[in-house]
């Protein structure tokens, strides 16, 4: 039984496209990932299979439950952790007293408003995961992190999955998905335009750099999230998808 099946989903608001026809699968164990551009219905793609917003037409299985029935939703939405894209957090609470909640509801430090972007981004991902959910649904997961703290958001994932989790990643950068990701589906306008292997993926993505040194490096200086088919010589060369890179060029 997949981890998610998602059937023509469709989402209109009036005459306006969010998504249309999306259909994929994420098999139990899987990391997949959703790739786009802002805009691109990354996030109403997933708010939609979590119950949030209605769909105009299609359907959807969560760990086996009908997305589109409220009561099966919710009962699925019990095993699952969700990040949303720009985190909602009560801004008057402490972190600690929000984590307590989240906790309470699954079975004095400093307010959140007083919190960086980065910390609060830290907060909601404990929340998502602090249930040991079966499945994961993470949008723009590592926005505001820095780059220590995203190798740590990407150990978190690998041990969940190697506990057995499911994974859906939207982000809008390359090497976000394919460090992490088995499978990737690419979303443009609301359209579900391919779904590829990240193997494929590498082949056909990334800009080729090449950079003459003046004495020798090591390879693990460019060893970095990213950097794709690295060569290292007189000359470096290697395939950049983007992402963070961390301790290149010291």
């Amino acid at each position: 039984m997949p981890a998610i099946e998602c059937r023509g989903l469709s989402k209109y608001y009036g005459d306006v496209r969010g998504i249309e026809d999306v259909s994929f699968s994420v098999d139990d164990g899987e990391v997949f990932g959703f790739l786009g551009p802002n805009g691109a219905g990354k996030t109403t793609a997933i708010r939609t299979l979590l119950g949030f917003l209605s769909p105009t037409s299609g359907g959807a299985t969560l760990l086996g439950r009908d997305a589109t029935d409220p009561v099966e939703s919710r009962r699925a939405r019990e095993r699952i952790g969700f990040l949303p894209g720009d985190p909602g957090l009560d801004r008057d609470r402490t972190a600690g007293a929000f984590l307590d909640h989240q906790a309470a509801l699954r079975g004095e430090s400093s307010r959140i408003a007083d919190l960086s972007r980065g910390n609060r981004q830290k907060v909601a991902l404990v929340a998502a995961f602090i249930h040991d959910p079966d499945l994961l649904l993470l949008d723009e997961p590592t926005s505001g992190l820095d780059p220590l703290l995203q190798e740590e958001f990407a150990a978190l994932v690998r041990e969940r999955v190697d506990d057995g989790a499911s994974v859906l990643l939207s982000s809008h950068v390359l090497g976000e998905v394919a460090a992490l990701c088995d499978r990737v589906g690419v979303l443009r306008q609301g359209h579900l335009v391919a779904v590829e292997s990240v193997s494929e993926l590498r082949s056909r993505g990334g800009k080729q750099v090449r950079v003459r040194v003046a004495e020798d490096v090591e390879r693990a200086d460019f060893e970095v999230r990213g950097i794709m088919n690295l060569r290292v010589g007189d000359t470096v060369s290697f395939t950049w998808t983007g992402g963070v890179a961390r301790g290149v060029g010291g």
